[in-house]
C-alpha cells in the first residue's frame, strides 16, 4: 500500500522527528457524529422501504438511495473528522483520492443495501457481507487518509491498523443486523428503537474512524522544511459537507416517510378493495344460498317465486300461456326411514337430474323442499304441459342404484295453467298443489290438471276443518250413534259399536266419511277418538245403571291414536272417570293400523289388554296383515269386512273366503263378528258357518242413545228374531239429502280405507 502513502511503523526513523502537537476540534467531532447518526437513521429508513416493495425497479431505487445515505453519512463523518484534526503544519487534501474514497464508500453502501434486499438471509450471508462492507469502510478511510497532503509522513501501528479493520467489520455486521431488524415493525416504540440504533451505528463508524486515526503517527524528516499552518477554513468546509449530507439524509427520510404514508394508503386501499371483493363474494354466496338449493343446485322457492313473477309479467304482456307443475315423489319417506337421510339426499340428486333431463333449457325447475319439485314452462296449449309431465314420469321409470339396491321411483304431478286457472303466482301455485293432491288421492303415479271442482272441495274442506276444531273445543255438534251387534248364540244384543256423527249447522247430520279424513290430515283424529272414547264410556255407564249391565261398547281407534304412548293411561282414566268395568270396553283397530309399527303396536296392545279391555281387529282381509303377526297380537275378536259378505250367497268364492276366515279365527281362539249383514240369506249363511256375532241394517241401523231402548225391546219379545226386521226399516232419514248423505247400503263405520268411526 506504498502508493497510498501507508507505511507500517516498526520504530521511529533515525532521521525524523515526531510531530507532537495533534488535537481535534470537539465541535467538529460532535458534528461528524451527528451527521453519521442522521445518515444511519436515513439508511434504516431506506431499509424499511425494501420490505413492502415488490417491483424490482422500485427496490433498486430504494437500494441506491440507501447506499447514498450510508456512504454519505460514513464519508461525511470521516471527512469532517479529518477537518477536525488540527496540527501545527499546513495540511491539504488531494481531490482525486478524496473522490475515490467517496466512490469506494458508495460501493460498500450498495453492497450493504443489496444484502438487505434479499428475502431469506442466513448468518453466513450476514458475515460475508459485513466482511466486504467493513473492508470497504476501511479502504474508504485509509484512502481518505492518504489524500491528506503535508510535509509529514504517515506511519501506522500494525496492531491498531488491524483493530480498525476488525471494528469496521463488527460495525458493518451490527449495521446489517439492525437494518434487517428494523425492516419490520411500526409504532412509537419502533421509532424510538430506530433512533437508538442509528446512534449505535454512528458510534460504531465513529469508533472505526478514530481507531484508524489512533493508529497513525505523523513523522517529519529532519531535512524537510516545515510549513506552519496558515488560515484555517475547516469549519466552513465541515459545515458545508454536513449541510449537504444532512440535506441528502433529510430528503431521503422525507421520501421514505412520504412513501410509507403512500404505502399505508395503498395498503388501506387494498384492504378496502379486498373487503369489497369479499363483500361481493359474500353477496354472491348469500344470493346463491338465498335463491338456490344447496343439495340439488336447483333454484329454491324464493328464487322460483322471483322468476315466476318475471315470467308472469312477460306472458301477461304477450298474452301467452304458462304451466305450473307441482311434483311430489311417491313414498319418498320410506327411503329415508329404511336407508337413511344420506341415501335420501343422493336419491333427490338423481331425481333432480332426471327432471332436468326431461325438461327444456328454457323451463324453470325448482326444489321447494323435501321431495317437492316445481316446474314453470311456457306453452301454446294444455297438451304441451301434459306431454312434458308424461316425459318426466317416463324418465322417472329408469332404475336408480342406491345403497346397493336397484329401485324405481314414481311421481305424482299437479298442473295449473295461466291464465285459465289463475292470474297471480299465489293462485296458480295453490291450484297446482290442489291438482297434486288429487293425483295422490287417485293412487299416485298420476297427473291431473286443476279444475274448479277441486277448488270448491278444498274450500269446503278448509271450512269443515275450522268448524271441526271449534266443535271439538266446545264439544258442540258432535254426536254418537250406536249400532247393535247381535249374538248369534243367545239371540240378544251383546255389544254396541260407537259411531261418531256431526250435526253440522248448515249441512245437517254428517256421516264420518265426510270429516274423518279431514281430522286425520290435520292432526284432529286423536282428539276425536278420545272424545268418542270418553262419551261412549259415559253412555254405557248410564245404560248399565238402568238395567243393561251385560252390554259391551266397541270404540274405534285410529292408527295415529294407537301410536300414542299415553293411550293405555287415557283408556284407564276414561273407565275410572265413569266407574265402568274394563271388560265392558272393546277397542277396535283396523288391520292396516296394526301393521304400521307392529312391534310397538304389540307392546301397546298388551298394556291395554292387561287393564282388562278387549281388543278387536276391524276390516280383516282388506289390508296387508301377516298371519305370523296375527297370532302374536293379543286380540279377542276378528271382524270380517262387509266387502266379503255383500255378494253372499251369489258369489261362491266369497262364501268360501268367509268360511275360511271363520275357521282360522276360531283356530286362533278369536270370536268372529261379520258386519254389513243386510239380507236374511246372509244371516242364515253366517249362522250355519258358526259366526259368533253379526251387525248390519238387517238388525238395526246406528241410532242415538235415546232410541236404543226400543231396539232392546224388540229383542226381548223373544219372537222369531228376523221375522220382525225389514232390512230398510228405520233408515237414517235424518241424514242430509245433499252430497253428505249416506247411500242406501251405507256402512255405518267409515270406509275401509281408514279407521271406522
Amino acid at each position: 500500500m506504498e502508493w497510498l502513502g501507508l507505511q507500517m511503523l516498526a520504530e521511529l526513523p533515525v532521521s525524523s522527528q515526531i510531530l507532537l502537537e495533534c488535537r481535534y476540534n470537539p465541535y467538529l467531532v460532535t458534528l461528524a457524529l451527528l451527521v453519521a447518526g442522521a445518515g444511519s437513521f436515513a439508511t434504516l429508513s431506506m431499509a424499511e422501504r425494501l420490505n413492502p416493495v415488490d417491483q424490482p425497479a422500485a427496490q433498486r431505487q430504494w437500494r441506491l438511495l440507501g447506499a447514498c445515505c450510508l456512504a454519505g453519512g460514513v464519508w461525511a463523518l470521516h471527512f469532517i473528522s479529518m477537518l477536525a484534526f488540527q496540527t501545527s503544519i499546513e495540511v491539504h487534501y488531494d481531490y482525486a483520492l478524496t473522490g475515490l474514497s467517496l466512490m469506494v464508500m458508495l460501493l460498500a453502501g450498495w453492497l450493504a443495501m443489496n444484502t438487505l434486499g434479499h428475502r431469506n438471509l442466513r448468518p453466513r450471508h450476514f458475515l460475508q457481507a459485513s466482511v466486504c462492507i467493513g473492508l470497504g469502510i476501511c479502504a474508504m478511510h485509509y484512502i481518505g487518509m492518504a489524500a491528506m497532503r503535508s510535509n509529514a509522513q504517515q506511519f501506522y501501528r500494525p496492531d491498531m491498523f488491524i483493530t480498525s479493520i476488525a471494528v469496521a467489520i463488527a460495525t458493518s455486521l451490527l449495521a446489517l443486523v439492525l437494518a434487517r431488524y428494523f425492516r419490520y415493525g411500526s409504532g412509537m416504540l419502533h421509532q424510538l428503537l430506530k433512533y437508538g440504533a442509528s446512534l449505535l451505528m454512528a458510534g460504531g463508524i465513529f469508533a472505526t474512524h478514530f481507531t484508524g486515526m489512533a493508529a497513525m503517527t505523523l513523522v517529519i524528516p529532519n531535512d524537510a522544511s516545515v510549513t506552519l499552518a496558515a488560515g484555517d477554513n475547516s469549519l466552513q468546509l465541515s459545515l458545508t459537507i454536513a449541510f449537504i449530507t444532512l440535506l441528502i439524509s433529510a430528503s431521503s427520510i422525507s421520501a421514505a416517510l412520504s412513501d410509507q404514508k403512500l404505502q399505508g394508503k395503498e395498503h388501506d386501499l387494498r384492504r378496502v378493495n379486498l373487503l369489497l371483493s369479499q363483500l361481493d363474494q359474500a353477496r354472491v354466496s348469500l344470493q346463491q344460498a338465498a335463491h338456490y338449493d344447496a343439495l340439488t343446485n336447483l333454484i329454491n322457492r324464493r328464487g322460483f317465486n322471483q322468476v315466476f313473477a318475471e315470467r308472469l309479467v312477460e306472458q301477461t304482456t304477450n298474452e301467452g300461456m304458462l304451466a305450473v307443475m307441482f311434483l311430489d315423489i311417491d313414498h319418498f319417506k320410506r327411503i329415508n326411514d329404511s336407508l337413511g337421510h344420506d341415501a335420501g339426499d343422493e336419491l333427490l340428486k338423481v331425481i333432480a337430474g332426471y327432471i332436468k333431463a326431461a325438461t327444456r333449457s328454457q323451463d324453470v325447475v325448482a326444489r321447494f323442499g323435501g321431495d317437492e319439485f316445481c316446474i314453470l314452462t311456457a306453452l301454446h296449449n294444455r297438451d304441451e304441459a301434459r306431454h312434458l309431465a308424461q316425459r318426466i314420469m317416463q324418465k322417472m321409470k329408469e332404475p336408480i342404484d342406491l345403497a346397493g339396491r336397484r329401485m324405481v321411483m314414481t311421481t305424482s304431478i299437479g298442473i295449473s295453467v295461466f291464465p285459465d286457472d289463475g292470474r297471480t303466482c299465489e293462485e296458480l301455485l295453490k291450484n297446482a298443489d290442489l291438482a297434486l293432491y288429487q293425483s295422490k288421492g287417485c293412487g299416485r303415479n298420476n297427473l291431473n290438471f286443476f279444475n274448479n271442482t277441486l277448488k270448491a272441495r278444498a274450500t269446503l274442506e278448509l271450512q269443515l276443518e275450522e268448524e271441526l276444531r271449534v266443535a271439538l273445543l266446545e264439544e258442540r255438534g258432535l254426536r254418537i250413534h250406536y249400532q247393535p251387534i247381535f249374538d248369534l248364540h243367545t239371540g240378544q244384543v251383546a255389544k254396541l259399536e260407537a259411531l261418531v256423527r256431526w250435526q253440522h249447522p248448515q249441512h245437517g247430520l254428517l256421516s264420518p266419511e265426510r270429516f274423518i279424513g279431514i281430522a286425520e290430515a290435520n292432526g284432529l283424529i286423536t282428539e276425536l277418538d278420545l272424545w268418542v272414547l270418553r262419551h261412549a264410556c259415559e253412555d254405557l255407564a248410564h245404560l248399565s245403571r238402568n238395567g243393561y249391565s251385560g252390554l259391551k261398547v266397541t270404540v274405534n281407534c285410529s292408527a295415529l291414536t294407537l301410536g300414542r304412548q299415553e293411550l293405555a293411561r287415557e283408556v284407564e282414566d276414561a273407565l275410572q272417570h265413569v266407574g265402568l268395568a274394563p271388560r265392558q270396553l272393546e277397542l277396535e283397530v283396523t288391520e292396516n293400523a296394526l301393521m304400521g309399527n307392529i312391534h310397538s303396536t304389540i307392546s301397546m296392545l298388551k298394556e291395554i289388554r292387561a287393564l282388562g279391555v278387549s281388543l278387536s281387529i276391524d276390516d280383516f282381509g282388506t289390508g296387508y296383515s301377516s298371519l305370523a303377526y296375527l297370532k302374536r297380537l293379543p286380540l279377542d275378536t276378528l271382524k270380517i269386512d262387509r266387502s266379503f259378505i255383500q255378494d253372499v250367497p251369489r258369489s261362491r268364492q266369497d262364501m268360501e273366503i268367509v268360511q275360511a276366515i271363520i275357521i282360522m279365527a276360531h283356530t286362533l281362539h278369536l270370536q268372529v263378528v261379520t258386519e254389513g249383514v243386510e239380507t236374511l240369506e246372509q244371516y242364515q249363511f253366517l249362522a250355519q258357518q258358526g259366526c259368533d256375532f253379526v251387525q248390519g241394517y238387517l238388525l238395526s241401523r246406528p241410532v242415538p242413545l235415546g232410541e236404543l231402548r226400543a231396539i232392546f225391546g224388540k229383542f226381548d219379545q223373544r219372537e222369531p228374531v228376523l221375522a220382525s226386521f225389514n232390512p230398510y226399516v228405520g233408515t237414517d232419514q235424518s241424514m242430509s239429502p245433499d252430497l253428505f248423505a249416506d247411500s242406501p247400503d251405507y256402512r255405518a263405520s267409515a270406509s275401509s280405507a281408514r279407521p271406522g268411526h
